[in-house]
């Protein structure tokens, strides 16, 4: 069975004996299933594994199935819900499907009955497979966390370049996921050098009287401490893909011999004088403006336009908000894995503080904060008071406020007075506002939340206690 045809299920079941009963019953179809005996575990595991069909049970030890569903729901996991309950009533069934739960069975069930909820849920995802890719695919590629339009397009190049031997050129800033990128396009199930070796080399780390030595190798006292012959990373990627980091940062000297290498697959070790070729996917990557080092002289003109083939720009964190808190709570599941803590979400109030940084680092720094968190607190949740330096501050943006219309008094047109609306509630202004934006967006919550500057889970929040109301 290959990858894409695997399907993963979560069973949440606190009880042992009907936990293992549908166990066996899923893996006879020869499904993935992971269990969880509580709401605690269920959230880790749904992050974790990302499953196509969740089977949920409404009633367990340290919180309602509800709360687990509305999650599903809020952070647009890629998920159905089959809600399975031994409490079962019109009243649930009714709650569970307007909640957002694909199907409602009572327990105990059958085999059969069991079997017709997750066929049907699993034909419904298919439904909504687009361009070759479900949506958990897109919130979990290769690497990747998100399913932001910015992040697809991202992954689409990265479909049809993979199985190419054409170099790749990645632009992004720092922390952006530059090698994830690379590793993505090398490790991707078309392509052919999948199975060979992806060596990275990162130019700006490398002293550049040594760069020339780590990229084609070395023999045996071509310099004061070369006491041995070593191998360059082109030869150690032979066959696979060569990453070459901040290549804006190489010195122009060692730009013209990889420009040969480009050109002919062939190099000479340093201190030597036979010919060798190797056969190597190239794949590029800068922090900087490439045409701009070009301009500047910094930067080879002839070299840019041959590594310059098929580009990828990868887009600071700050511009694709709505993958934001799906890495972050990736990163607090993994950490809190790692450093035994019970972490598996964030507060409202946090989600909104994270969402609403401007992320200058970008994932890196995401990760970094997040680890920090983890680290250094207890408990499930992640509350604003355990945010680091600099979210501990947040800097408000400040908007100029509304001024009132000035006009002529009628009575004395040397004098003026204000012409003020009539004050309506502020709810109703914000539920105008809100509904307005979403009605802008196409129905797009997410974008409409990034264009509001608040989190997604608010507008969630507000638009279904409207509802209730």
């Amino acid at each position: 069975m290959n990858e894409e045809s695997k399907v993963n299920i979560l069973l949440v079941e606190d009880s042992p004996t009907l936990s293992h009963l549908y166990r066996t019953y899923l893996e006879k179809e020869h499904w993935s299933v992971v269990c969880a005996e509580s709401g605690t575990r269920a959230l880790e595991l749904m992050y974790l594994h990302l499953p196509q069909v969740m089977i949920l049970d409404l009633k367990l030890p340290d919180m309602i199935g509800l709360d687990i569903l509305r999650r599903v729901i809020q952070d647009k996991l890629p998920c159905a819900v089959v809600v399975v309950t031994g409490y079962g009533s019109v009243h649930a069934a009714v709650e569970a499907m307007r909640e957002g739960a694909f199907d409602f069975i009572e327990k105990p069930c059958n085999a059969e009955r069991l079997l017709c909820a997750v066929n049907n849920a699993l034909k419904m995802r298919q439904m909504e497979t687009k361009a070759g890719h479900t949506e958990a695919t897109n919130l979990d590629y290769s690497g990747f966390v998100g399913s932001s339009p910015l992040m697809r397009i991202v992954y689409r190049v990265i479909d049809k370049v993979a199985a190419s031997r054409a170099t790749v050129f990645i632009t992004g800033e720092s922390g952006s996921g530059k090698e994830v990128c690379a590793e993505a396009i090398h490790r991707h199930p078309n392509s052919p050098r999948s199975e060979k070796s992806f060596v990275a080399l990162n130019c700006a780390a490398i002293p550049k009287d040594l760069l020339e030595s780590e990229l084609f190798g070395h023999v045996k006292g071509a310099y004061t401490g070369a006491h041995i012959d070593r191998l360059g990373v082109a030869t150690r990627a032979d066959g696979g893909t060569l990453f070459l980091d901040e290549i804006c940062e190489m010195d122009l000297d060692i730009q013209s011999k990889l420009l040969r290498f480009v050109q002919t697959g062939t190099f000479q070790k340093v201190g030597g004088g036979k010919i060798e070729a190797v056969d190597v996917r190239l794949v590029c990557a800068t922090n900087r403006d490439p045409l701009k080092e070009v301009e500047a002289g910094r930067f080879r003109e002839d070299l840019y336009y041959r590594l310059h083939v098929i580009p990828i720009a990868l887009p600071p964190l700050r511009e694709r908000k709505e993958d934001i808190i799906a890495i972050a709570k990736r990163f607090l599941v993994e950490f809190a894995k790692e450093e035994e803590k019970k972490f598996v979400g964030f507060t409202t109030e946090t989600e909104e503080l994270l969402f609403n940084y401007h992320w200058p680092g970008n994932v890196r720094q995401l990760q970094n904060v997040i680890r920090n968190i983890v680290v250094l607190n207890q408990g499930m949740l992640v509350t604003p008071e355990m945010l680091p330096p600099p979210l501990d501050k947040p800097n408000p943006i400040v908007k100029p406020l509304a001024v009132p219309a000035i006009i002529e008094s009628r009575d004395n047109p040397t004098q003026y007075e204000l012409s003020v609306e009539p004050i309506r509630p502020l709810w109703i202004v914000e539920k105008e506002t809100i509904e307005r934006a979403i009605a802008i967006c196409g129905g797009n919550v997410p974008k409409a939340a990034s264009l509001l500057e608040v989190s997604p889970s608010t507008l969630y929040r507000k638009r279904m206690f409207w509802q209730k109301e």
